[in-house]
């Protein structure tokens, strides 16, 4: 073995360009960067939606509309689902458990009943939320609610 033949571990060296060693590498001074301007500086980065001074889209677009803070999101089940699930669970209480077994609702979801369709099911049936027409429906099949 000579001092000359010696060479690095394969995949040792980085076959990439390196930047602001001297003028003699064609890549000094600047180091490739430009003259001057933000992007020249050490500790540069581009905000988010950044268009070059430009005004951004995000700022151009005109604002509308209001969502409210107190706003409480509920997952809609409707009448006609609450009897497929009787139907084909043959089964007279409908609970919020029995939605998230049936993946019709997550165990952090509220749930609201909507009145579409019809029940023609004898069902008692709990959850957050009831509509006016569900209530209706619900109680005229002669079933029951009850509010959790």
């Amino acid at each position: 073995m000579k001092l000359n033949s010696l060479k690095p571990a394969e995949g040792s060296i980085k076959n990439r360009k390196r930047i602001g060693r001297g003028t003699g590498s064609g890549r000094g001074g600047t180091s490739t960067r430009g003259h001057k301007g933000a992007k020249s500086r050490s500790g540069y980065s581009k905000k988010l939606g950044f268009e070059g001074g430009q005004m951004p889209l995000q700022r151009r677009v005109p604002k509308f509309g209001f969502k409210s803070i107190n706003r409480i999101e509920c997952k809609p089940i409707n009448l006609d689902t609450i009897q497929e699930l009787v139907d084909k669970l043959n089964i007279t209480e409908v609970s919020f458990e029995t939605f998230v077994d049936n993946g019709l609702a997550s165990s952090n979801d509220t749930v609201k009943v909507l009145g579409r369709g019809d029940l023609k099911a004898k069902v008692a049936v709990s959850a957050h939320y009831f509509s006016a027409s569900a209530i209706a429906s619900i109680e005229k099949a002669g079933g029951s609610i009850n509010k959790i």
